[in-house]
């Protein structure tokens, strides 16, 4: 009998680096549909990660937080502190140039299945609204983790790191956003401590108050 092998280490969770930004992309499309692979919906592969992604690390890097194994980037954690005064920073420094490189005439669809025209009418739709949400619950974020980084602990890990983060700045409330097709997400904020404010077609809008 052959014996087992000491046990793998935890996966470590630190600050995000620039060198951590090609992994990031890559995580944000492999996770991209719904927690499933979206590489196979996009022409180009970056589409995703320039909206969902890698504006939050440019905007406030102190809100990015990383997990890597001996095979790369595992997965990772993105926010922001206050929701509107983000949207106002994309609405200046970051659609501005994407909204250059994407013209909106690639905002219609090709007929092949493909999703790049929704992102880049994305790109030229979005504007800062000031929610009402955004009063009790001002910071948002997103978290993706590889399949094999899913079930390991690791996605409470980076959760609690970025609310430490959060609450370390005294926000006093964060909010995100879950599709209907990822059952296994909504799962996990719930249990994290996540509450259920609002539902539609589309998914549901969860909550979680940081004064407590």
């Amino acid at each position: 009998m052959t014996a087992a092998g000491p046990p793998s280490p935890p996966t470590a969770v630190r600050p995000f680096t620039l060198v951590d930004l090609p992994g990031v992309y890559r995580v944000c499309l492999r996770t991209g549909d719904s927690g499933r692979d979206a590489t196979a919906l996009y022409r180009d592969p970056d589409l995703l990660a320039h909206i969902y992604a890698a504006p939050y690390p440019a905007a406030d890097p102190g809100l990015t937080f990383v997990a890597h194994d001996e095979e790369g980037l595992l997965g990772y954690v993105v926010g922001t502190a206050d929701t509107y005064a983000f949207e106002e920073w994309l609405a200046e420094h970051w659609w501005p140039p994407l909204r250059g490189r994407y013209p909106e005439a690639l905002a219609t669809d090709p007929g092949d299945g493909t999703l790049d025209w929704q992102r880049v009418a994305h790109i030229h739709q979005a504007r800062p609204v000031d929610e009402p949400l955004y009063e009790r619950f001002p910071a948002h974020l997103h978290i993706d983790i590889l399949p094999r980084g899913q079930r390991t602990g690791l996605g409470r890990r980076l959760m609690t790191t970025l609310l430490t983060a959060l609450r370390g700045r005294g926000v006093s409330g964060v909010h995100l956003g879950v599709g209907s097709g990822n059952p296994r997400a909504h799962a996990f904020y719930l249990a994290v401590g996540f509450t259920e404010t609002s539902r539609d077609d589309w998914g549901a809008v969860m909550v979680m108050d940081l004064t407590q």
